[in-house]
């Protein structure tokens, strides 16, 4: 892996770091921001155009983090923009209903036939919460079942086991859980059947729900087998459970219809972020409405959030969710997440490393080590060392890469063909 090669000069993200960290704890908002898990410091990003970001000190770099995975349509997008801005003018919050609240969930439920009511809140951890809370109501059951490696944000019954950021810095599960709050929480292995029926055994039949990411992202993308989310649903429903969809990332991202239209199959509730808020803090739980009708002021659980549904989230992502439905981008977006793996791929076969490069739609991770990911264990055996090497040394070439192994790549409809191809010539060099 190459390493010699001449470095940017960030000394003035150096000094903001420095900054920051007198002030924040590790100097950033979010722990997998610190650049901890490649040996490196943050750089501080100033603005961000299309493919690209711009950071303190001048530096280009082609964008492959998308501000983890909404910014579906590239940064700064005009219509984007330009609905944000007129949403501003007419005030930032309200803490009362708006049209474009109903709008938003209209839009959603447009595409997403099986959610026909959408709750909207502040962010997919507090989506996940509602939708446990909900689950666990409805069925009169505690115990969930998540995926070793799933991330569901960072409630209490979620931080077990946890993938994305916590895989990242080796604490799968965090001190400040209560144990009786961990011991409701049974841990399956994604893409591995027996392992969920084992969990529905040992809680017979007390299980709620059965929580997953259709498509992997926080233990990288790892796609699902073909027998896996069709005997997720048989499971759950020979058992009472409810299968939930955690659609964080891939809600809008992998198709207009999200997993459903992909896949097949149907969930009971869908947790979803990201897209839906077109880069602005945003959560929403839809399901059945039946199943939505428990909540409150119709039903007796309870949820609630004074910035829920905020109007320049929702206009952001009005304006996404639009732009999505008129130009249908997915079938390009599809071509490109392909010629970049098969890069990345042939990048690794040329220089005979071991890796392998997994990819869905516009997401991907190229894993450095293991010969082919199907699940955490896997995906465990990466060269860790190898991937903070690759990081740097394509960070100097101006591509911004998640600074974690364990995260996904994302392509925009801003991302040309030719940025693409100029990737993987980058990439060639760096491994070779």
């Amino acid at each position: 892996m190459e390493s010699d090669s001449p470095r940017l000069d960030t000394t003035r993200s150096g000094e903001l770091y420095e900054r920051a960290c007198r002030v924040m704890p590790g100097g950033v908002s979010s722990p997998v921001r610190a650049f901890a898990a490649v040996g490196g410091r943050p750089v501080f990003v100033e603005s961000g155009q299309g493919s690209a970001v711009f950071d303190a000190d001048g530096n280009r770099y082609l964008d492959y983090l998308g501000s983890w995975g909404p910014l579906i349509l590239g940064h700064a997008h005009p219509r984007v923009v330009e609905a944000v801005r007129q949403a501003a003018g007419r005030g930032l919050s309200f803490g009362a209903c708006h049209t474009a609240e109903a709008e938003l969930a209209e839009t959603i439920a447009r595409n997403m036939p099986h959610l026909q009511q959408v709750r909207l809140v502040n962010s997919g951890t507090e989506a996940a919460m509602a939708a446990v809370r909900l689950a666990r109501a409805v069925t009169g059951r505690s115990p969930i079942i998540k995926f070793r490696g799933g991330y569901h944000g960072h409630a209490d019954s979620f931080l077990v086991e946890a993938g994305s950021g916590a895989l990242t810095f080796g604490t799968p599960s965090s001190p400040g859980v209560a144990a009786a709050v961990a011991a409701d929480t049974l841990l399956a292995e994604y893409n591995d059947l027996t392992s969920v029926e084992a969990c529905f055994r040992a809680a017979e039949p007390a299980v709620a729900c059965v929580v997953v990411e259709p498509v992997a992202g926080n233990m990288g993308v790892v796609p699902p087998s073909s027998e896996f989310l069709p005997g997720l649903r048989r499971l759950c429903d020979k058992h009472g459970a409810l299968l939930v969809f955690d659609e964080v990332i891939t809600g809008f991202r992998i198709a207009l219809g999200g997993a459903v239209e992909r896949f097949g199959v149907r969930p009971d509730l869908t947790i979803l972020g990201k897209i839906i808020g077109g880069g602005l803090p945003v959560g929403g739980l839809g399901g059945g409405r039946d199943l939505m009708r428990e909540l409150a002021p119709v039903g007796p659980v309870y949820q609630a959030g004074t910035l829920s549904g905020n109007p320049l989230a929702c206009a952001a992502g009005l304006a996404t969710l639009r732009e999505l439905e008129e130009t249908n981008p997915y079938p390009r977006l599809e071509v490109l997440g392909k010629r970049l793996a098969e890069g990345l791929r042939a990048a690794l076969n040329e220089a005979g490393l071991p890796g392998c490069c997994n990819q869905t739609a516009s997401m991907l991770t190229f894993f450095h080590g293991p010969e082919r990911v199907t699940g955490l264990g896997e995906a465990r055996g990466v060269d860790k060392n190898r991937f903070a090497a690759w990081h740097g040394a394509m960070m100097n070439r101006g591509f911004y890469l998640p600074p974690a192994q364990f995260e996904a790549m994302f392509i925009s409809t801003a991302h040309s063909e030719k940025e693409t191809d100029r990737t993987i010539e980058a990439a060639f060099e760096v491994i070779a």
